[in-house]
């Protein structure tokens, strides 16, 4: 059996705490190399500002932005009318903030493709006001009417560069659009037109003769 004396009799034996110590070490080291590796795998403490790229040219973000040590990403593209094409409308993060190397910075730019927008259900569906409201509030734009012979200011038709269009038809952003409206007086009047031209194309009757005379 152990005595107590003997079970802590190993104390007195120096190579025990010599092999002690070098284990404390051993975990001390490899806890402060796996910090200092840790640190500078993420950077720790290195950060760097996000230029401001919105209205350059995506060539100019890219340029900026690599130079500060940052990725690069077009995420996103609209279309701005009046700006050029590839510039840079949106970033995210945005400029003036503080992030890591290698952050990805996403971009939004503007595009030269005008996009298309559909025709709303108005033809022969709306009166002449309904309809221009509506367009306009889309951003069409709007000539002379084109009276037809219909109901006053009843909508008929669209055309766009003289081709007719129907509902969903798709145009491009701002085009330029013919509301075909109805005219009371015009229908009237195709219709006096038309009595007339049926009047005169009538076959005229031959007189006829009273020959009770005879």
């Amino acid at each position: 059996m152990v005595t107590l004396k003997e079970f802590f009799s190993f104390k007195q034996n120096r190579f025990f705490w010599i092999n002690l110590i070098a284990m404390v070490v051993v975990v001390i080291a490899a806890a402060w190399g796996t910090l200092a590796w840790l640190d500078q795998y993420t950077h720790h403490g290195e950060s760097y500002v996000v230029p401001d790229v919105k209205n350059k040219s995506f060539e100019q973000a890219k340029t900026l932005l690599n130079g500060q040590h940052l990725e690069v990403e077009i995420v996103d593209s609209n279309y701005v009318k009046g700006l050029p094409a590839g510039i840079v409308l949106d970033q995210a993060p945005l400029g003036g903030m503080r992030v890591k190397q290698g952050r990805t910075v996403y971009l939004t730019i503007n595009t030269n493709k005008v996009p298309l927008v559909k025709i709303p259900d108005v033809i022969d569906n709306s009166s002449l006001r309904q309809a221009a409201a509506k367009l306009k509030a889309m951003d069409f734009r709007l000539t002379e009417p084109e009276l037809v012979a219909g109901e006053q200011d009843w909508i008929y038709g669209i055309k766009y560069k003289g081709r007719s269009l129907k509902s969903n038809d798709k145009v491009p952003h701002e085009a330029v659009l013919t509301l075909c409206v109805g005219d009371t007086h015009l229908r009237d009047s195709l219709r006096t037109d038309s009595l007339q031209m049926q009047l005169n194309d009538a076959p005229e009757e031959a007189p006829q003769v009273d020959d009770s005379w005879f």
